[in-house]
């Protein structure tokens, strides 16, 4: 079993709030812990946001728990229906991944003793912030997330697995079965890239004050997963439609051959942007977008009316990938003459 930095921080929140507790001599505790495993989250920034939001939704439980008590009562039926509407409100100010611990805050107003008492309140809020700020502390001082870092690496690792479905997808050397399940653990794999990015964009956009290189990087990342989903979806065609043409030997080697060609250039793309690859190399001068068009303009003069149909749309979708991967290049070079 592999525990990630996010498990690891999770448990030293908890018992950074429950020690500080300790030593100021403060009651009920377990709340400060409860707010730190709420808070934990896979960024600074959205620490953070969650922490600020996790205050103003404890401030706003506990004045509605107070106004509850004094006009309902803490009966049962008096304690359910105020979280009803404490529910309603949280989702009518778009503050909904607070709610669990909102109610949280309700139920130990509302059901302690004495709890008409405004220090009570106020006592169980100073424990939750104390668990919030050591959540926001942990995250901030042990062990930072590097977001630039394992974007790239994540960017590669999803590149290589798509370079081997792209290389086989026309050969089709894979069985059913595996191929599927290459392609399920691909959408995967992309979906966390997705996050990765947004958790980056975040990071950079909302904490640091951004350079013009570091615009120029974001927009180098964001192509990055574009060309990458881009390949993703000539997988999924070549899966829907190519067989289906009942493709000849001579087709199998000219698909192939495009497949091969584009996946080399995106894999030097990469490189090029991790400054692997000399820049006055002769194969980054080739016109592959203008060699794109002829491979399709070569595909459509030889084929029937129905499976003209069928391989335009990965014809389609092939010289998207190719303009995603030539955007991939003109946007790394662009960032490398800056830098």
């Amino acid at each position: 079993m592999k525990l990630g930095p996010r498990v690891i921080k999770t448990g030293v929140a908890v018992a950074l709030a429950l020690y500080i507790c300790s030593l100021l001599n403060l009651d009920q505790s377990v709340f400060a812990g409860i707010a730190a495993i709420h808070t934990v989250q896979p960024s600074i920034y959205r620490t953070w946001k969650h922490g600020r939001n996790q205050v103003i939704a404890n401030i706003l439980g506990g004045i509605i728990a107070l106004l509850g008590v004094y006009f309902l009562g803490n009966d049962p039926f008096s304690i359910g229906l105020v979280m009803i509407i404490v529910i309603g409100f949280s989702l009518k100010i778009k503050m909904a991944d607070t709610i669990s611990l909102t109610l949280v805050t309700v139920l130990a107003v509302m059901s302690a003793p004495g709890n008409e008492d405004l220090s009570y309140a106020l006592h169980r809020f100073f424990v939750t912030f104390i668990g919030l700020l050591s959540a926001l502390l942990v995250n901030m001082l042990i062990a930072p997330p590097n977001y630039k870092k394992n974007y790239v690496t994540k960017v590669r690792d999803v590149l290589q697995n798509m370079s081997i479905l792209m290389r086989t997808a026309i050969s089709d050397e894979m069985t059913e079965k595996f191929f599927r399940e290459q392609m399920d653990h691909l959408e995967n794999e992309l979906l966390q890239l997705e996050e990765h990015y947004k958790l980056f964009n975040e990071e950079r956009g909302k904490i640091a004050k951004l350079t013009n290189m570091d615009l120029r990087e974001m927009v180098v990342f964001k192509q990055m997963f574009k060309s990458l989903q881009q390949g993703f979806i000539v997988l999924e065609d070549i899966d829907s439609f190519y067989f289906r043409s009942q493709p000849t030997k001579e087709d199998d080697i000219l698909f192939d051959g495009q497949l091969e060609h584009l996946i080399k250039y995106h894999e030097l793309f990469i490189m090029k942007y991790e400054g692997k690859i000399k820049e006055n190399e002769p194969q980054f001068q080739d016109d592959f977008l203008r060699e794109t068009e002829i491979f399709i303009e070569k595909v459509m003069m030889s084929y029937t009316q129905e499976q003209k149909l069928q391989l335009t749309v990965i014809g389609s979708s092939i010289y998207n990938y190719a303009y995603q991967i030539d955007r991939l290049n003109t946007v790394v070079e662009q960032y490398i003459r800056k830098a």
